[in-house]
């Protein structure tokens, strides 16, 4: 048995929800937890960070994917400004 603390309108929403669909607020919240954790479990750690990869410090976004093309580019860049100077 689990005893949890919510606030009043979350609570609200929750009595609110259950009557509409005809369920108790205690089979409400167990399918609603029940599908929370069918959605998490279900997804992989590129799934959950995705939005993160490549993107922090530099700004460029698609560094996980394109990331030998942009090397090639910047080793060309800093070629072609050795060959200037």
């Amino acid at each position: 048995m689990i005893t949890l603390r919510l606030d009043p309108k979350l609570e609200q929403t929750i009595e609110n929800t259950a009557k509409y669909l005809g369920l108790t607020k205690s089979e409400l919240i167990r399918r609603s937890i029940q599908e929370y954790l069918n959605k998490i479990s279900s997804q992989t750690p590129w799934d959950l960070g995705k939005d993160l990869f490549g993107n922090y410090a530099s700004g460029i976004n698609n560094l996980s994917v394109d990331r030998k093309q942009i090397l090639k580019k910047k080793i060309r860049a800093k070629l072609n400004e050795k060959n200037i100077d």
